[in-house]
């Protein structure tokens, strides 16, 4: 656990639980879209997807905004993830995903950081 940890966590509450839930469970139904197309928000456990993605993707997801990077990427969904680039960090946006990541089994961060060139 890096030192860190408690710090992320304590932003992962203020900014991140009321829709990804404070056991990073995600909403429920994540992975089916509400009637105007948006995907409610997914965990950010080992059951999810963040573990797929590298850190700038995630920490670009962050900053701007989900629509703004799928746009950019050319991904045809409508994303509901605000942007938190004027009121997080970089400094903040990498505890968050410190905890984020501490929770994940040994396997799935390895598999992370491998996404990360590490």
């Amino acid at each position: 656990m890096s030192a860190q940890t408690p710090r992320g966590a304590k932003l992962y509450a203020e900014h991140c639980a009321t829709c990804h839930g404070a056991q990073l469970e995600g909403q429920p139904d994540w992975q089916v879209a509400d009637e105007s197309g948006v995907l409610p928000a997914p965990p950010h456990d080992a059951s999810g997807h963040t573990w797929h993605h590298d850190d700038a993707m995630l920490t670009d997801y962050i900053r701007r905004g989900g629509q703004a990077v799928l746009d950019d990427i050319g991904v045809p969904m409508t994303s509901g993830m605000p942007a938190f680039g004027e009121i997080l960090t970089d400094g903040d946006i990498a505890a968050i995903l410190g905890f984020i990541k501490s929770t994940w089994p040994d396997r799935i961060r390895a598999i992370q950081a491998e996404r990360n060139g590490s």
